[in-house]
């Protein structure tokens, strides 16, 4: 007992990481961002906005709302007519962003950043009357503190199971939302606090339709606990992350994490700016992008045909097969996960697009045929290196501590051999980023898919602008009278 109470003491003594995070987020000003963490800040909005449109009529993101209460409120469910409750709200938009998994990612924090951001703060923007740049400043406070905190705890945390996009993201979204109210430094930590006991989320259940559900869980739990926090409700914010039972050794284990280097990191320089926001160009799982760069490169230049390839071995890093090993899709949700299945598209088809992940279209008996085909491996470890270094004959050795890579080789039945290999997905950093004709190109067609076309353009305009944006429910409401036909 003294023992604890010496530990808990010495805890005290000191700020503890929320109490530490607390002050800079509400310190954070609009004028302290650069104009590149600006600019990463708008289209990351942009994106999220994009393709919460476009996954607002998928399955779960209706079933979301549909085992809700209900009851009208004055938050816009995205890609309807539909008012909710500012926490009903952020739920079922936050299911509705990532439920085509075409949301942005961040290797910093190993997930998706803006959709627990983006489906947080605008129903409560739109509650409090918030100006455009309080929402980007916001934005900014969240983004800052989900990704360190990745800093702190991975690759251990994402490896161990954890899916970072809702563990992380909680406290992305009690920041941002602490800082769109306006709380004190003592009020955010301890929404921090309260987030990491709503923190949760695994990806034993990637694949269903639990995944996207943690993302709304998680931007409804971040709003729920700054609003907490601001009327007086308690939690432990002096020791938290650093308690003996914590979120760090609890989520993580005693040794297998750092807060030091998120306190060292922060804002230094802003994880907007580097290593930025990765941007999806396909609607599907992240780790798969690399393989589908590589292949789209090989049928752009050779043109193989179906009957002609033999043998397809692709080799991607062990941190990212171990969740897209899926050589038997069972479903359209599964197959966004599936590397097998989005390289067999991508050679089949000359694309991956959201077309491929409807209805049956996993069942296209072309796609079934190439399956047996299709042989992955990690590259980090024997198997996988050899093929690696197969494909990347001219280039020399294989570099295994780049988790980003992915090297497809093509063996047709004539004898030639096709190689193509990518160090990282186009989009995946600020240092390779996607260009922002493609990124707007993207938003129309996600938009498009839920408001009228003659409307996307000027939504789009008033989102690359937002930070002049008197009012962040003039936006909303744009969106609102866009959308298609009734409900």
């Amino acid at each position: 007992m003294e023992a604890d109470t010496a530990q808990d003491a010495a805890a005290t003594a000191t700020p503890g990481l929320a109490q530490w995070l607390g002050a800079r987020v509400a310190a954070l000003r609009y004028e302290d961002l650069p104009s590149p963490a600006l600019h990463g800040a708008r289209m990351g909005i942009l994106d999220t906005v994009g393709v919460t449109l476009a996954g607002s009529g998928e399955p779960a993101a209706r079933m979301a709302e549909q085992a809700l209460d209900g009851g009208a409120g004055p938050a816009l469910r995205l890609g309807t007519r539909q008012r909710l409750g500012v926490l009903d709200a952020a739920l079922v938009n936050g299911t509705a962003a990532h439920a085509l998994d075409f949301d942005d990612s961040s290797n910093t924090m190993g997930g998706h950043p803006s959709a627990p951001l983006v489906s947080a703060l605008l129903p409560l923007a739109e509650q409090l009357d918030s100006a455009g740049r309080d929402l980007i400043t916001a934005y900014a406070a969240g983004f800052e503190t989900e990704t360190k905190l990745g800093m702190a705890v991975n690759l251990h945390h994402y490896r161990k199971g954890w899916h970072p996009t809702a563990t992380l993201g909680c406290f992305g979204a009690a920041a941002a939302c602490a800082r769109l109210m306006g709380l004190d430094g003592t009020a955010t930590a301890t929404a921090l606090a309260l987030a990491a006991s709503f923190a949760s989320g695994i990806k034993a259940n990637f694949g269903t339709m639990t995944k996207p559900l943690h993302v709304g869980h998680c931007a409804r739990n971040g709003l729920y606990a700054a609003r907490l926090a601001q009327r007086g409700f308690t939690a432990n914010a002096a020791d938290v992350f650093e308690h003996r039972q914590g979120f760090l050794d609890v989520f993580n284990g005693p040794g297998a994490h750092d807060a030091g280097k998120a306190m060292a990191a922060w804002a230094d320089p802003y994880d907007l700016v580097a290593p930025g926001i990765a941007f999806k160009q396909y609607p599907c799982c992240g780790s798969t992008h690399p393989a589908i760069d590589a292949m789209l490169a090989l049928v752009r230049e050779h043109r193989p045909r179906l009957e002609d390839v033999a043998a397809i071995d692709v080799a991607i890093h062990s941190r990212r097969l171990a969740h897209t090993n899926r050589p038997r899709p069972r479903g359209a949700l599964d197959a966004k996960f599936s590397l097998q299945y989005v390289v067999a598209r991508a050679l089949a088809d000359g694309r991956v697009a959201e077309v491929d992940f409807g209805d049956d279209a996993w069942r296209d008996p072309r796609i079934a045929a190439l399956l047996p085909r299709v042989r992955v491996a990690a590259y980090d470890e024997a198997a996988g290196a050899r093929i690696a270094e197969i494909a990347t004959a001219s280039r020399g050795q294989v570099d295994a501590s780049n988790h980003f890579a992915a090297h497809v080789v093509l063996a047709l039945r004539d004898g030639r051999v096709l190689r193509a290999s990518v160090d990282q997905a186009l989009g995946r950093t600020s240092a390779h980023p996607l260009p922002p004709a493609l990124l707007r190109h993207k938003f129309l067609l996600c938009a498009g898919t839920a408001l009228r076309e003659d409307a996307v353009e000027g939504i789009a305009d008033i989102i690359d602008d937002i930070d002049a944006l008197p009012r962040v429910a003039a936006l909303t409401l744009r969106i609102e009278q866009a959308v298609r036909g009734g409900d």
